[in-house]
């Protein structure tokens, strides 16, 4: 069981070994990973460093997700307009 508080969507890059995460449950909190597990392993410690900076920085703090998902996805493209 892999136990995060929030949902988490990881997204493989073009450069195959870069992957990139973030959670859409909590705003601004992103990172990166050589491989899916060094995502997670770098989400899990990431969030808690996070709400940890919101706690201190008098920020509001999302509850967290009762049924967070893991998502895993190619990484959308950027349109120039």
């Amino acid at each position: 069981m892999i136990d995060l508080p929030y949902s988490l969507v990881i997204e493989a890059a073009e450069e195959p070994d870069y992957f990139g995460f973030y959670s859409p449950d909590l705003e601004g909190f992103t990172g990166i990973g050589h491989s899916i597990e060094d995502c997670l392993y770098n989400a899990k410690l990431g969030i808690r460093e996070h709400v940890e900076l919101l706690k201190e920085q008098g920020l509001p703090i999302p509850a967290q997700n009762p049924d967070p998902k893991i998502t895993i996805q190619n990484a959308g493209r950027l349109v120039v307009a």
